[in-house]
């Protein structure tokens, strides 16, 4: 997925299209794609919006983070497959990774090893 493109171009695309100009040379002139720049103008013309749309995944979350929280500290080496089969949730085992990462703890583990003077490992 790329950003979404500004709204400073968005408004200069669809300047040159109300002065005449077709998709292909406007896709051209601002290094576009035609099919960006027909939806640009589709959504201009059905909604009267010209704003790019909010990005953005799950902003509801199903899964209880305190319980996810202490089943991590009672199964710090529990895969996410695992936490999903323990949490019993009615949700997708990704959504668990996501919860997981909401609440800032990951995979990595520190290495209980001194690290390497010379290179690193």
């Amino acid at each position: 997925m790329g950003v979404a493109y500004g709204q400073d171009l968005r408004d200069r695309v669809l300047a040159a299209y109300d002065r005449g100009m077709k998709t292909k040379q406007i896709a051209d002139l601002f290094l576009v794609s035609s099919s960006w720049l027909r939806r640009v103008k589709q959504r201009r013309r059905e909604s009267g919006e010209t704003a790019p749309r909010p990005r953005g995944g799950a902003t509801f979350i199903k899964i209880d983070l305190t319980r996810l929280a202490e089943l991590v500290r009672q199964h710090p080496d529990a895969t996410t497959k695992e936490l999903h089969v323990f949490l019993g949730a009615n949700c997708c085992e990704s959504a668990v990774g996501l919860a997981l990462r909401r609440l800032g703890l990951t995979f990595k583990k520190r290495r209980s090893t001194q690290r390497s003077k010379t290179v690193r490992t």
